[in-house]
């Protein structure tokens, strides 16, 4: 099962009768003993319809400058990768994929001259459409038999984050972790141990830490929030959850987080 944008504009019947494949597939096959036999795609950016329910912000909400934009890039297939296929070989290619999501705009510093109070602006950040339900309940991904995060992308070098919200307690907070691209302006692979994955509230950590609700993972999302002035640009084609390193990938250490706490603290894991 793949939980993008075809799957999401199926109606109530559709959509449960292919989670109902899905976990009598993982019954069959064991996979609640033995583990996952592959990964799991979460989303992919395969089509225009792929992006047009995915959820743009920017700090043009609190009266700020800044803009964000989410374009459908597609190429001749028969001169890229197939974006769909979840092999080694294709995932450690720095080839194109056929389609992708751009994640591009221009990012401003300039505080509202009408909102005194607003101290700091100069972020932008998308995030995948809720997920639809079904007859088995609210959709979410339960990633807990699985180790990493995985994304392929493409980076201009400024230093994003993954966004994560679950069924927490409290619907603004966010999971969160530094997107490290070690080979800005190509495709790369960028893999994350969920474990390493950070609570946060409007941009810091929260205290007491709680573990990620593994089992109820809503959406995903790509934010930037270094408040550099200028134009920034990201390209992603896919995301998926996974317990195979992928050959030529990064695996982002725990210790590179890059969040603060409220003293300006490196948070160290």
């Amino acid at each position: 099962m793949r939980a993008t944008h075809p799957l999401l504009g199926k109606g109530l019947l559709g959509r449960s009768m292919d989670e109902l494949r899905r976990r009598t597939s993982i019954a069959m096959k064991f996979e609640a003993i033995k583990g996952p036999l592959g990964p799991r795609p979460l989303y992919e950016f395969n089509s225009p319809a792929s992006i047009q329910d995915c959820i743009l912000m920017s700090d043009t909400l609190i009266g700020g400058s800044s803009n964000s934009n989410l374009d459908f890039i597609s190429h001749d297939a028969d001169a890229a990768v197939d974006s769909s296929s979840s092999s080694s070989s294709s995932s450690s290619s720095s080839s194109s994929p056929s389609s992708y999501a751009r994640f591009h705009g221009h990012i401003s510093t300039s505080l509202p001259a009408d909102r005194p109070t607003i101290q700091r602006s100069g972020y932008a950040a998308f995030r995948t459409p809720d997920q639809s339900p079904t007859l088995f309940g609210r959709s979410v991904w339960d990633i807990d038999p699985y180790t990493y995060l995985a994304l392929r992308i493409k980076s201009d070098g400024r230093s994003y984050f993954v966004n994560l919200q679950t069924e927490a307690v409290e619907p603004s907070d966010l999971h969160q972790h530094r997107l490290f691209a070690k080979y800005p302006g190509r495709w790369e692979t960028i893999m994350i141990k969920w474990n390493d994955f950070v609570r946060t509230n409007h941009g810091f950590v929260v205290e007491p830490q709680t573990e990620l609700l593994r089992q109820k993972v809503r959406t995903v999302g790509v934010g930037l929030t270094d408040r550099v002035e200028g134009p920034f640009e990201l390209c992603i084609d896919r995301v998926w959850a996974t317990n195979q390193v992928v050959e030529g990938s990064t695996v982002v250490k725990s210790e590179e987080s890059g969040l603060k706490n409220r003293q300006g603290q490196k948070i160290q894991w």
